[in-house]
């Protein structure tokens, strides 16, 4: 294949079947035509001559999808630059779109100003939050409105909530639909689920966390739920009694919430994991589809990042510590995550039976959600989660999905057609059609043949630049040497 055009360079894919994400079928050979990043022409496929400024591909025998995109992501850090090692191994695994999922209020100025800073071989940020929404920001029904207010004055795209109380989160929801703000994150401890998304919570991250979901679904919901309020379930992180300086006070939450997200599993109490345990126990599939179906008929999102809780949740597998992509990986960040893995196994043979049947669980609720025809975006939680690997974790996602029984065309919904619709983009992205944007993959196989097939990349195409098997092996040869990415 030809070497990456400069960017204005019109592209031509010849002889390539472009997958329908509507409906997984593909047509005869085509040829797909790109200039300026846009996608402008898609004709019956011919061996005779195109523009002859062009660089056209034959890839004929191949396929055609849009971008992946990664809706549960951590690549930014709050301050100072971007490193560019995790961007360049998600673009090199074929995402081309990413949610942010952490903030602040210097990566909202630096993007308005223009002056992010992302690295040219990066995928495009989608959505951007503030601070994450903590006792230690949002204490107080008072502190969670003004986090909104100042969040949304600052141009957040979402606001995320975590390990508030249930009345601050109400509160800070009720002002969020006011201005017209999105709340979507992890569902506080204790609430009640339904409640949330009658509320407008529009997007559940990682299926609770934690007990939350389990109490809905299980047989005994007014036992467990009273059990889990008096217990005072969820991952504790502490709020703050003294006046200090904002800034101060986000540089604190930061530093906790970068050794929480580690694995947050690790600082479960054992009423914490015994809890579980009775979710699990008494876990009732008639109860988890009339939640998915109410959720569902709500409007509310469901982002299972499986990959995530599997790492979490069996944090101690060899097929995590023998993972080859670790290469790609600092020794420190093995050192940390390696550490984290020796915390989990203080955790009793029983402990983490139980922890590894909360995620057979999970696999099954998401089975149920499909089912219920929730909305739901692939997602993993890289950067900073144990054992996630920045854009090969997103194929991991792949596969726990299907091994949750979902079809390989619901998974390549997930990752293109859906989260275009999540983020309003669908004139844009999320299906191969002229108009839209040129962010493509090429692959060597057809992907409804199984989820595998979407990591077979020939190329990827973002913002109408080619990037050739050869490039994405170049970009993955220098981070695994340690060498920023181009």
């Amino acid at each position: 294949m030809p070497s990456s055009p400069a960017p204005h360079r019109p592209l031509v894919l010849r002889g390539v079947s472009v997958v329908s994400t509507a409906d997984g079928t593909h047509g005869p050979a085509v040829d797909v035509s790109v200039r300026d990043g846009v996608i402008t022409a898609i004709s019956a496929s011919s061996s005779g001559p195109a523009d002859p400024f062009a660089v056209v591909v034959d890839a004929p025998g191949r396929f055609v999808v849009p971008g992946y995109v990664d809706a549960h992501a951590h690549p930014l850090p709050a301050s100072g630059p971007i490193p560019a090692s995790a961007l360049g191994l998600m673009l090199a695994n074929g995402i081309t779109g990413f949610r942010q999922m952490s903030g602040s209020a210097g990566l909202l100025a630096r993007r308005r100003a223009g002056t992010l800073g992302l690295p040219a071989d990066a995928p495009d940020l989608l959505a951007l939050p503030g601070a994450l929404l903590t006792p230690m920001n949002a204490g107080s029904s008072a502190a969670a409105i003004a986090a909104v207010r100042e969040q949304h004055a600052a141009g957040a795209d979402f606001v995320k909530a975590a390990a508030i109380a249930p009345q601050p989160y109400f509160d800070a929801q009720a002002e969020a639909n006011r201005l017209g703000i999105p709340v979507l994150g992890h569902l506080p401890a204790g609430i009640d689920v339904r409640a949330a998304a009658r509320s407008g919570f529009r997007s559940i991250e990682h299926l609770g966390p934690g007990v939350t979901m389990l109490v809905s679904c299980s047989c005994d919901q007014h036992g467990l739920g009273e059990a889990v309020a008096a217990a005072k379930s969820g991952v504790k992180i502490p709020s703050v009694r003294l006046p200090l300086p904002a800034g101060l006070t986000m540089r604190l939450m930061s530093r906790i919430v970068r050794k929480l997200v580690v694995n947050p599993t690790n600082r479960s109490r054992p009423v914490d994991i015994e809890l579980l345990r009775r979710g699990v126990d008494t876990f009732d599939a008639d109860d988890a589809a009339e939640l998915a179906a109410d959720l569902t008929a709500a409007g509310v999102w469901q982002c299972p990042t499986l990959i995530r809780m599997r790492a979490q949740q069996l944090c101690d597998a060899a097929e995590f510590r023998d993972d080859p992509n670790l290469t790609y990986m600092s020794r420190a960040t093995i050192r940390e995550w390696t550490a984290a893995a020796a915390r989990f196994r203080t955790f009793s043979a029983a402990e983490r039976a139980t922890l590894r049947a909360v995620y057979e669980l999970l696999l099954r609720l998401t089975r149920i959600f499909d089912q219920a025809g929730a909305k739901m975006l692939t997602g993993t939680d890289a950067v900073g989660a144990a054992w996630v690997v920045p854009g090969f974790s997103l194929h991991r996602e792949f596969a726990e999905l299907a091994s949750a029984g979902l079809r390989p065309l619901r998974v390549l919904q997930m990752t293109t057609l859906d989260p275009a619709e999540f983020f309003g983009t669908s004139s844009t992205m999320g299906s191969v059609e002229v108009g839209k944007k040129a962010d493509l993959v090429v692959l060597d196989a057809d992907p409804m043949d199984g989820v595998a097939s979407l990591g077979r990349i020939h190329a990827v195409i973002h913002g109408g630049r080619l990037y050739s098997s050869t490039d994405l092996a170049d970009i993955k040869n220098r981070i695994a040497a340690g060498s920023p990415a181009r």
